[in-house]
């Protein structure tokens, strides 16, 4: 599994709401601060996006995706001037909104999904994203074509199962979408999502995700990548935002929370298994990236209440 997929996979991205709305009349329309991940796309017309702490707004065209990673206030609005009012006023106001796209084909309409994260230390993504990931390219607009057209045709008929395709079809949106930033080097912000756009910064992280239990070393990844010590160090902290040992260190703990979490496996078989010789300097390495010990952690996850 690749780098991407395994960070997202141990975030647990749960799909919260999907679908879409038509805007019928110039109205500003304000969502309040988030937990998770939004990801929306213009299927239509156009507007504008707000975000709270976001100096510029963003005018939205049709075909154009967005991210907003940060869970920030933000409004989506036909007319600047207008005072925005929040979305569920807006969705009880008779002629304002409509979820058939179909029906107003010149109408602003937006769709794509909410999804929480409820995986283990979810800043390692959030914190390598910018407030707004906006996919304007007409080439990166046309790679997410197919699975915007889906999601319209899905959004628009009452088909059998409509609804889970739409919750798939959000997922694909939200994955395109931070492949697609990542490979846009002009977007880059320091942290790993940016090091995997990077020949050799990928190599690494992709050598440590592969064999996380191997001894690594500075000089071990210096050579994996075909670069000095010092320069592959100073790289690996500019591009990534850590050094090479704290980023090892620190996929070794969310990888270890994950199986006290989800898996039955004994502390000493994790802790042989992410390259550690004994439980204790395990458990020591766990404390300092996590915060607590690893079986008060075990059992502080076993009596969480389920959300």
């Amino acid at each position: 599994m690749d780098p991407l997929s395994e960070v997202l996979a141990l975030m647990k991205p749960q799909i919260y709401v999907a679908g879409g709305f038509a805007v019928l009349d110039d109205i500003a329309i304000q969502f309040p601060r988030h937990n998770g991940i939004k990801c929306y796309a213009m299927l239509a017309g156009q507007c504008w996006l707000v975000v709270e702490t976001v100096p510029d707004p963003i005018l939205l065209h049709a075909g154009d995706c967005f991210l907003l990673p940060r869970g920030l206030p933000f409004s989506l609005t036909t007319n600047l001037s207008l005072e925005p009012i929040l979305f569920s006023e807006a969705r009880d106001r008779c002629g304002v909104l409509s979820e058939t796209p179909g029906d107003h084909h010149d109408a602003p309409y937006i769709a794509g999904g909410h999804f929480a994260l409820t995986g283990n230390h979810v800043d390692m993504i959030l914190q390598s994203l910018p407030p707004i990931v906006h996919i304007r390219r007409e080439s990166d607009k046309a790679a997410m074509r197919w699975s915007l057209e889906r999601m319209r045709e899905e959004l628009r008929s009452a088909e059998p199962g409509s609804s889970l395709i739409a919750q798939q079809l959000a997922y694909m949106m939200l994955v395109q979408a931070l492949r697609l930033h990542l490979a846009d080097a002009a977007s880059a912000t320091p942290g790993w999502l940016s090091a995997l756009s990077d020949k050799h910064m990928s190599l690494a992280i992709t050598s440590i995700h592969n064999d996380p239990g191997y001894p690594w070393t500075l000089q071990s990844l210096a050579e994996r990548v075909g670069m000095s010590r010092s320069v592959f160090a100073l790289r690996f902290r500019e591009i990534v935002g850590s050094t090479p040992m704290e980023y090892l260190t620190r996929w070794r703990m969310l990888l270890g929370a994950d199986r006290l979490k989800n898996t039955t496996e004994s502390l000493s078989t994790i802790a042989t298994a992410l390259g550690y010789e004994s439980e204790s300097a395990f458990g020591k390495a766990f404390r300092r990236v996590m915060g607590c010990a690893p079986r008060q952690y075990a059992r502080n996850t076993a009596t969480s209440p389920i959300a």
